[in-house]
């Protein structure tokens, strides 16, 4: 396989968007939402259908963030989710995942019908594979807890993909688009239904009703937070998500044949799924994922992800690349709901896991609802304030990886005894000059670049993304570019600049 091209997103590249930049920040509304990605738009245009005046506050461009890097299955099936959901919250909250998942998915093909909105959304039946004999059984018993939630899921050893499966979870009906032409579709329909959308807009805290931005504040009567990552900290969300990245690369289908379903190795966690752009068929993999900000080489990721692809996809040649931001929860259910139990304006959509594409949909029915006073039988459910003993160790255990980068990665700095002039053009690392701790990248025409080392969030030591040339913090999964500017939260100041 010839060289890989630099990251750059199928759906971003393939969906020019119109510059919202320069519109203004209005000083109130009845509800700002913070984040134009699918939990936010869906919950946007859904208030204001309701009657409600809304801006959206999007911290770069509309679509462009996580919801513009994913591989963009549109599925009720999420993974093997439904042994697990059964076991720890019982048969009935399988079933209320698996309507609320469903109808996100149907709701997406009705509307994009209705508004005519041309995402390439095209029904595909999902498979959950395995090729180790170990997962067979889990397996058998996945697809018999699906059907028990009402999915069309039955198990099979028939699976359309170059793999040696022993058997699967083969679920009908669902479906995958193009994310970023759906995004920019519903953008539309919420500035039609009177809605107003700013970029670069960047939310820095919430003071009452007040969202204070990098372009000037809004008063709000309801205040919607479905930035991904919540960037405030109050409620401790970024103690309860875990950060992972996950590689994803497309590119011409061999033979213009592209996967007939979407396929997911319930072991490996490796993706694939099909897409035809411009009558061209293409294939789409993800998977060797990683947590956000952890000291592995992610270019050799990406190889390792294209290799894959070559052998078992028919992806001869990559011409797009890029990753996907994930957040999970300590119990698989995202946090939809009051941020706090106290607050009465102030909601939280987070921790999707893999799966955004139903996941936040259903987010901004949940959320609409409850601000418009309405009821929702998801809302209980996934309640960002429910309390499960079983989540304890989970969260027990994520909050010592923090504190091993915390800790450990300070300790390491102590002897760290590099030089700004030692490194090379291509070259990053983390080295001490005089008393600080400086982030230093040679780029590959030779210039340097320095910014402060701490995360600005809570002080954790960033490392380096050799592939996407960002500097990641691997506590709470904050991204900056080399130049120090937050690229993903919950960080929302820049790194400082460092020395020369």
């Amino acid at each position: 396989m010839t060289a890989l091209p630099e990251p750059l997103s199928l759906w971003v590249d393939t969906a020019p968007a119109p510059d919202r930049t320069g519109v203004p920040v209005p000083g109130s509304a009845d509800v700002a939402v913070l984040g134009a990605g699918i939990a936010g738009l869906t919950t946007a245009l859904l208030l204001a259908r309701g009657g409600r005046s809304v801006v959206v506050l999007e911290a770069e461009r509309v679509a462009a963030g996580v919801s513009g890097h994913t591989t963009a299955k549109v599925s009720a099936q999420h993974g093997a989710k439904y042994a697990e959901l059964t076991s720890r919250h019982g048969a009935e909250a399988a079933k209320t995942y698996a309507e609320t998942q469903t109808a996100a998915c149907e709701w997406i093909a009705a509307t994009a019908a209705e508004l005519g909105i041309d995402c390439g959304f095209t029904r595909a039946d999902s498979y959950v594979y395995t090729e180790q004999e170990k997962t067979v059984d889990s397996l058998q018993r996945e697809a018999e807890a699906a059907a028990a939630a009402g999915l069309a899921a039955t198990f099979t050893e028939e699976v359309a993909l170059d793999v040696p499966a022993l058997g699967a979870v083969r679920t009908t009906g669902q479906a995958h688009f193009h994310p970023r032409r759906w995004l920019l579709g519903l953008a539309d329909e919420v500035e039609r239904a009177g809605g107003t959308i700013v970029e670069h807009a960047r939310a820095t805290a919430v003071n009452g009703p007040v969202v204070r931005t990098s372009r000037g504040d809004v008063v709000a009567g309801e205040i919607v937070v479905a930035t991904h990552y919540p960037v405030l900290d109050r409620g401790l969300y970024f103690a309860r998500l875990d950060p992972v990245r996950d590689l994803v690369v497309a590119g011409p289908a061999a033979g213009n044949a592209p996967p007939s379903g979407m396929f997911l190795d319930a072991d490996t966690h490796h993706s694939v799924r099909g897409y035809t752009e411009a009558g061209t068929p293409m294939v789409i993999a993800g998977g060797e994922h990683y947590r956000v900000g952890a000291h592995v080489h992610v270019e050799r990721r990406y190889r390792r992800l294209a290799d894959w692809a070559d052998t078992h996809a028919g992806l001869h040649r990559v011409t797009h690349r890029w990753s996907a931001h994930d957040m999970s929860t300590v119990d698989g259910l995202p946090y939809v709901g009051r941020y706090l139990p106290g607050t009465k304006n102030l909601w939280v959509a987070t921790g999707f896991g893999q799966w955004g594409m139903t996941g936040g949909t259903a987010a901004g029915h949940i959320l609409a609802a409850r601000i418009l006073g309405e009821a929702h039988p998801a809302a209980d459910l996934f309640d960002p304030n429910r309390f499960d003993s079983r989540s304890v160790l989970g969260l027990a255990q994520d909050n010592l990886t923090v504190a091993r980068y915390l800790v450990g990665d300070h300790v390491a700095a102590l002897w760290r005894s590099e030089k700004l002039d030692d490194l090379r053009p291509g070259e990053a690392e983390v080295v001490r000059v005089g008393g600080e701790l400086v982030a230093a990248h040679r780029d590959e025409a030779g210039e340097l670049h320095t910014v402060g080392a701490h995360c600005t969030h809570l002080g954790c030591l960033v490392s380096f993304n050799d592939a996407e040339k960002t500097w990641d913090c691997p506590c709470h999964g904050s991204r900056f570019g080399v130049d120090g500017e937050v690229v993903q939260g919950p960080a929302v100041r820049p790194l400082r600049r460092g020395p020369e």
